[in-house]
């Protein structure tokens, strides 16, 4: 079946639609906008067969639903006819969110809209943002038995990283995998002097791109939490500039997210290693381009290319951002 028939045929669970499925993304999950019967606008999701178990893909639910419940402006899972959270269509899990409203902030292929000072004073409200979901995850107290996955020095760093073995790469040189092999050793190293520190460590988001934050012209709410999992605090403002390695106000734009996020929960050091945890996404994308596309295509370089630039700051104690945050 084609996945628009899949997604149809799910929709029974929830009552079936009167109105046409609309693909709006084919990634992980494949994602379609319904109508359900009630007129409920929604987003159903075809979960990738094998990358997460119901019960991890039920507890990300859960968890969406307590923010809801807290306040927060996230997706709330809908459930279906007979109360459950998830239904199951094919090799496919299934589940349905309630409609977030707004644009993305930014995307990819395009660097981020406005001057400067409109960049820092956005990445200000999103690294408020974060701050008030660490704070409102904190606050439900979900059991650490939460089935989620781990963003930990195993999830990064170890022989099956969450995303790949970022080091098989095809796009790095000898002296590059040797790098990236070198930094692996020393994030490790850090990554267990943050756990016996007793750095800020929860449930994250892990993937606050600009296309899961979206601007409704009266606030910033994040999206698809399909990544989400037990994590330093950190990792949440790494990702949150990971697109903005190459902008030229990139200075402002760690200013005003480290801003944002410390207004919020000024007792966190999540602020304090963005180095480390910027470098391990460029190392967790590395890996998930390399699992994901040829040899030949050239965004296996563009991905290596921007993990040797922050291993190799990260090696020197330097940042790319290393003008004056003050």
């Amino acid at each position: 079946m084609r996945p628009d028939e899949v997604a149809n045929a799910a929709l029974v669970a929830w009552g079936g639609s009167e109105e046409q499925s609309r693909l709006i993304k084919y990634r992980e999950n494949v994602v379609f906008e319904v109508r359900l019967r009630d007129g409920t606008r929604a987003a159903l999701r075809l979960h990738r067969p094998g990358y997460q178990t119901r019960g991890a893909i039920e507890a990300e639910l859960i968890w969406m639903r307590g923010l809801a419940d807290a306040g927060q402006e996230v997706p709330v899972p809908v459930p279906t006819n007979t109360g459950a959270l998830t239904a199951t269509a094919g090799d496919r899990i299934v589940s349905v969110v309630t409609w977030v409203g707004g644009l993305p902030i930014g995307s990819a292929e395009q660097p981020l809209g406005g001057d400067a000072a409109a960049q820092e004073t956005l990445m200000e409200r999103l690294g408020g943002l974060i701050g008030r979901l660490h704070g409102a995850t904190d606050a439900l107290g979900l059991p650490a038995t939460t089935e989620r996955p781990r963003w930990d020095a195993e999830g990064y760093l170890g022989e099956r990283p969450l995303w790949g073995r970022f080091w098989e790469n095809p796009s790095f040189s000898t002296d590059e995998r040797a790098l990236i092999g070198r930094a692996r050793e020393r994030a490790r190293e850090d990554i267990g002097r943050l756990v016996r520190s007793g750095s800020d460590f929860g449930l994250i988001h892990a993937d606050c791109l600009r296309e899961n934050v979206l601007d409704d012209g009266r606030s910033l709410k994040l999206i698809d939490f399909d990544d989400s999992g037990w994590g330093f605090r950190s990792y949440d403002l790494a990702t949150a500039i990971f697109q903005s390695l190459e902008e030229s106000a990139l200075t402002q734009i760690v200013r005003g997210l480290l801003r944002g996020h410390g207004e919020v929960r000024p007792g966190s050091d999540a602020g304090q290693h963005l180095p480390l945890f910027v470098m391990l996404r460029t190392f967790a994308s590395a890996g998930w381009i390399t699992a994901r596309s040829s040899a030949d295509d050239p965004s296996q370089r563009l991905y290596a290319e921007r993990a040797v630039r922050m291993a190799t700051h990260y090696l020197a104690g330097s940042t790319p951002w290393d003008r004056t945050l003050d």
